[in-house]
């Protein structure tokens, strides 16, 4: 039986590859100082088992001493009694200090497994993080931390140290007693896990029952909140109130199951341990009757399988979170298996920029089995400006993902400055490109940070004329917080324009060479895009400028545009010249230009 999200059968062994995985954490190499802390804390658990185990021993030593002359009752048993007290202080001591010294390691390796996992993700291509759930994929990453923090203290600080102290345990017994007090009190512990994993994976199956009908009726009752007015529309309250109840219904159920399953777990581990402990006693009452053993040695036998119990009660639960701590490791190591499908060349060199030329030489991509771009050919002079139109589907914004090297052509090249962007590293490209996108998305931050994004360097002096250049100062200082005021989440307590001035302000800032324009205004209303349109032509003054366009009214002065039809250039020129030649270019402005001609719809008037 699996637990909730664990994988099929065969791929089980993943799991225990998430474990081989972490142990590297754990023993970096070259860092002797956290090498020197496994090793001290394992010294440690040693040593707080070591007393532990000897605590019985003098137990049995206080006991057999009450029994005997009076005058080892008067000294024996102080002797013993105190060490006794001190034993299992030193017990606590260590296992203290030994999560201690532990702490770094631990907490070491899950910051390193972090940074690594996002750093990964940062490296993986656009095609990855367009088919991810960004949800589920946050939801792996933090279960996959706090799976290695289950993992570690559950295994080194529970499960390791209670398999030391039977072995300890079995070895003092075999010692003192004889082996069949070690075989019974083995063989109870043996029993006792056997039986606690089989009742657990069984039980697994109403846990992560319960665990879905529990998603379940919560993701309804937060559907249901989140379109209240909708509810109230239509008058559904009673209509929800079923559909959670029964949500409810079904959660109940199988938390019935699981409790009464619980309480099958908790009788046979008390039974197993019951039988055990009256084993021991039997056997201990007969070698006292028979005076081959003391008082103190049925007590040591009894003490001794009690002590074993409290650790032990707890390793259904233990076993449980460990499985899940595997496979929740498990799922975030596979993203770290996670391979980019763009990546750069071994001992690339960076892209060195001079006159910002860019040229599409017979570029061919396609997006799987479907062909977008078929043998494009274009060139961006120093300094120039070109743009590209056409219609929904012909493969403009493919063009910007190339120049980005999102996606690496099928076929063909693109260069800058003759240099093909696959041979050079992708940091390099990127810091030499600037865009202003369609929808602007910033970070739940401020705005002075986000215009410093385009190079967080920059110095507080630096973003102000940035802002100012991009026509945004005014507005901010007008705020009540400034530069300091939050801009909501992906920006939403900006408009549109606000938003698009922001991100001209970043580009501004980061003072790229090459300049990608995505479609920046489409989204805009008319007097918005001409002001938002005045502060482009600004930015991208003295830039080699490549314009993904929608509105062909803002392309006009382009000193080349190019014309996309099925993935080919159907036409090129200026804007008169394609104007002049009445082809596709000139359909597409002529429907523009009725579009902005036609009325606003007329309004009904209410009786």
């Amino acid at each position: 039986m699996a637990t909730e999200g664990d994988p099929k059968p065969e791929k089980r062994g993943l799991e225990w590859s998430a474990l081989r995985s972490l142990l590297p954490y754990l023993w970096p190499p070259g860092d002797w100082g956290l090498r020197g802390r496994v090793v001290v804390a394992m010294l440690f658990l040693a040593a707080a088992k070591a007393t532990n185990v000897y605590v019985p021993v003098l137990y049995r030593g206080a006991v057999d001493a009450l029994g005997g002359e009076q005058a080892a009752v008067v000294v024996m048993p102080i002797a013993l009694i105190l060490g006794y007290g001190g034993m299992r202080v030193l017990s606590l001591t260590f296992g203290q200090l030994r999560d201690a010294v532990f702490a770094k390691v631990g907490q070491r390796a899950i910051r390193t497994v972090a940074l690594g996992v996002f750093r990964h993700l940062h490296a993986l291509s656009l095609a990855f993080h367009l088919d991810r759930h960004t949800g589920g994929l946050s939801r792996s990453i933090e279960r996959g931390t706090r799976g290695i923090q289950t993992l570690l203290s559950f295994t080194l600080f529970n499960v390791l140290p209670t398999f030391v102290e039977i072995a300890m345990v079995t070895a003092v017994l075999w010692a003192l007693l004889d082996g069949w007090f070690a075989l019974v009190t083995f063989a109870t512990v043996v029993i006792y896990i056997a039986y606690t994993i089989t009742i657990t994976q069984w039980r697994l199956k109403f846990r992560r029952e319960m665990n879905d009908q529990d998603n379940t009726a919560n993701s309804k009752a937060i559907d249901s909140l989140l379109n209240f007015e909708t509810v109230k529309y239509f008058d559904n309250e009673e209509h929800e109130a079923r559909r959670y109840d029964q949500a409810l219904e079904r959660y109940e159920t199988a938390a019935v199951k699981a409790q009464t399953s619980l309480a099958l777990l908790n009788i046979g581990q008390s039974a197993i341990i019951a039988i055990g402990l009256t084993t021991i006693m039997y056997m201990a009452a007969r070698g006292i009757v028979a005076h081959e053993l003391s008082i103190g040695d049925f007590v040591l036998a009894n003490t001794y399988l009690l002590q074993l119990y409290q650790p032990l009660g707890f390793f259904g639960f233990v076993y449980n979170e460990i499985k899940q701590a595997l496979v929740d490791m498990e799922k975030m190591f596979v993203l770290l298996g996670e391979l980019p499908q763009v990546a750069d060349a071994p001992g690339a060199p960076e892209l060195v920029v001079s006159d910002a030329v860019v040229r599409f030489e017979d570029v061919e991509f396609a997006y799987g089995e479907r062909p977008i771009l078929k043998g494009v050919t274009f060139e961006i002079p120093a300094g120039h400006k070109l743009a590209v139109v056409g219609s929904s589907g012909a493969g403009k914004s493919t063009l910007g993902r190339l120049l980005f090297r999102f996606y690496d052509v099928s076929g063909g090249r693109i260069t800058i400055d003759g240099q093909d962007l696959r041979a050079v590293t992708q940091a390099s490209l990127r810091r030499s490109l600037g865009i202003v996108p369609q929808d602007t998305v910033l970070f739940n931050d401020t705005i002075r940070y986000n215009i410093a994004y385009g190079r967080p360097s920059a110095s507080p002096e630096e973003v102000e004329e940035a802002a100012r250049m991009a026509e945004l100062h005014d507005f901010v200082k007008g705020l009540p917080d400034g530069y300091e005021t939050k801009v909501g989440e992906r920006g939403l307590k900006l408009s549109g324009g606000e938003k698009q001035r922001v991100a001209i302000a970043r580009t501004i800032l980061k003072g790229p060479p090459v300049l990608l324009l995505d479609e920046a205004t489409s989204a805009l209303d008319t007097a918005t895009e001409r002001s938002i349109q005045r502060h482009l032509a600004n930015v991208s003054r003295g830039r080699t400028t490549l314009v993904i366009a929608h509105r062909l009214s803002t392309i006009v002065d382009a000193d080349e545009i190019i014309v996309l039809d099925q993935g080919q250039i159907a036409e090129r020129g200026s804007h008169d010249a394609l104007l002049a030649r009445d082809g596709l270019y000139a359909e597409l402005w002529r429907r523009q230009l009725e579009q902005a001609d036609a009325p606003e719809p007329a309004t009904t008037q209410g009786l």
